[in-house]
């Protein structure tokens, strides 16, 4: 498989190319200079694995939820590459695959991005059932439904970039349902879970994201909250 891979929902930047068994990733926590760099990047990753563009079988991306400018800028440059090659573009649910390397634990999987205003995108998995489905939730509803795990006896395994920043709220709350928390400290490269979708997809005939397919906020943006949209 020949794929771009691109992971820019939250403020590290993440792109990957594979060529084959080979694969070139990148890593640049760059905040709001994502759409300076987006392009050299993408023309890094590609050469320094002997691609171009126009080799690509497909390309594939976080769609969200995540940074409202950072998912416009990676849905933009794989669409413009559509456009010119007619390479399909696939999107992946960034929660999916901040829990994919996770996915066979023993553990709940709580996959977290920080939203702000003490609210945080989550959701609550376990290797049979989807306990919390992705949303926009304040601390205590997370906590809820990760608290049917801990009655079970289950560890509830925090990841993701909002994991610390959820740790200080669920300090911060009165009172909460009592729960076995473990965080994961290391940083799985969101865009080895985006190449497994993408091969999935390939060997399965799934079609990919539409014209008018764009990215999954989960959250109307301050201009909609202001203007009533």
């Amino acid at each position: 498989m020949k794929c771009l891979a691109i992971d820019s929902s939250c403020s590290k930047m993440i792109l990957a190319s594979r060529n084959g068994p080979r694969t070139v990733t990148l890593s640049l926590d760059i905040g709001m200079k994502q759409s300076e760099r987006i392009l050299p990047s993408i023309d890094y990753v590609l050469s320094q694995n002997d691609l171009s563009s126009s080799d690509l079988d497909c390309s594939v991306l976080c769609s969200g939820p995540g940074s409202f400018t950072g998912l416009r800028l990676a849905f933009s440059a794989l669409k413009a590459i559509e456009m010119a090659h007619g390479i399909p573009v696939y999107g992946v649910p960034t929660l999916d695959c901040i829990a994919f390397p996770y996915r066979t634990a023993d553990f709940t999987v709580l996959p977290l991005i920080d939203a702000k205003k003490n609210r945080f995108y989550a959701a609550v998995y376990t290797q049979k059932e989807e306990l919390l489905p992705p949303g926009d939730y304040e601390p205590a509803e997370i906590c809820a439904a990760a608290a049917t795990a801990a009655a079970a006896n289950r560890t509830v395994l925090l990841c993701g970039p909002g994991k610390e920043a959820f740790t200080a709220a669920l300090a911060a709350l009165p009172a909460h349902p009592p729960l076995s928390l473990t965080e994961f400290k290391g940083s799985a490269a969101t865009t080895d879970a985006l190449f497994a979708f993408a091969e999935k997809a390939l060997q399965e005939g799934t079609a990919p994201l539409k014209d008018f397919e764009g990215p999954v906020y989960l959250r109307a943006s301050e201009a909609e909250v202001k203007t009533g949209a």
